[in-house]
Formats: C-alpha cells, structure tokens, sequence
C-alpha cells in the first residue's frame, strides 16, 4: 500500500553522524515528541559498535535523529524522531532512506521496527517507502492508559 503523504524536499538538511555532543538537543526533542521519552542513559548506551546513530542537520538546527541496532544482518531501527515543527518537512523520510541505503551497503540483508498501531503517519511513511508488516506486539509500548500494541514492520534489504 502506498501513501499519498507529499514531502517538501529539504535542500539545507545534512545527515552526519549523532555524537555525544548532540544529547542535549536530542533529549528536548525527545521529551517533545514522546509521552514517554527515552532517558539520557539509554541514549548513551546507543554510543556502542554495533549501533547506527544518525543526526539531520536542518540549517542551524538539529532537525531529527535515528538510532539503529546492527545485530548478525539485520537493522533495528529503534528510534526515529522529528521534533513537532519540523513533520511533514521531509526530515524523516530523509533520514529513513539514509539509514535503509547505508544498511544496506553495510551488508545487512533486512531492515525492521515496531510503531504504535496509533501512529498512523508513521505507518504511512513506512509503507511508502517500503516496509510491510509482519506481525504485532501485543501491549509493546506505555501509554496514558496502560499499553499499547506495536505493529512490527520490515524491509528487506538485498533488493534494494
């Protein structure tokens, strides 16, 4: 199923690498983004070998981030994040490609993640550039009012 979701394209974004320097930014976009946002701690034990952190450079700001888990062949993405002002922009979609291509040529054969079956938009931006769903998590994530179920989806990779 493919979205109708149009993205701006962005021509002053740069995708680098996410350093140790950046967690202040990513901790505020985290907390604005999330209702229940990861800790510092967490993302400090992203910094490790076998994990992709990527940062987008969206003119003088820090407009999203993505954290990977290599494991064998396979990428976990285990956070995407687009601070509220910046959705719709392109960031994520940007971020997304980036992060399936460089899998990829790092010979990871599928790439997968959990979304809350709530975040429709999310769901969308996934189909659109080809993830499919393979299964559901039930109760995955916290929420307001107990948990909520994750969809998981993936790609695969060698025919990218």
């Amino acid at each position: 199923m493919t979205s109708t979701y149009q993205a701006v394209v962005r021509t002053d974004s740069v995708i680098r690498a996410l350093v140790p320097e950046d967690l202040a930014d990513v901790l505020e976009m985290e907390v604005r983004s999330y209702s229940h946002p990861w800790s510092e701690a967490v993302f400090r034990d992203c910094f490790r070998p076998d994990y992709r952190l990527y940062a987008c450079d969206c003119g003088a700001a820090l407009g999203g981030y993505a954290i990977v888990a290599y494991l064998f062949d396979e990428a976990h993405l285990l956070n995407l994040c687009v601070p509220p002002e910046r959705r719709r922009e392109g960031v994520g979609r940007q971020l997304l490609r980036y992060l399936i291509a460089r899998a990829a040529h790092e010979g990871m054969k599928q790439a997968l993640l959990e979304v809350r079956v709530s975040n429709l938009s999310a769901i969308a931006l996934y189909e659109s550039e080809g993830f499919r769903g393979i299964g559901r998590r039930p109760g995955y994530y916290p929420a307001a009012d107990g948990r909520e179920d994750a969809s998981v989806m993936a790609i695969d990779l060698c025919v990218i």
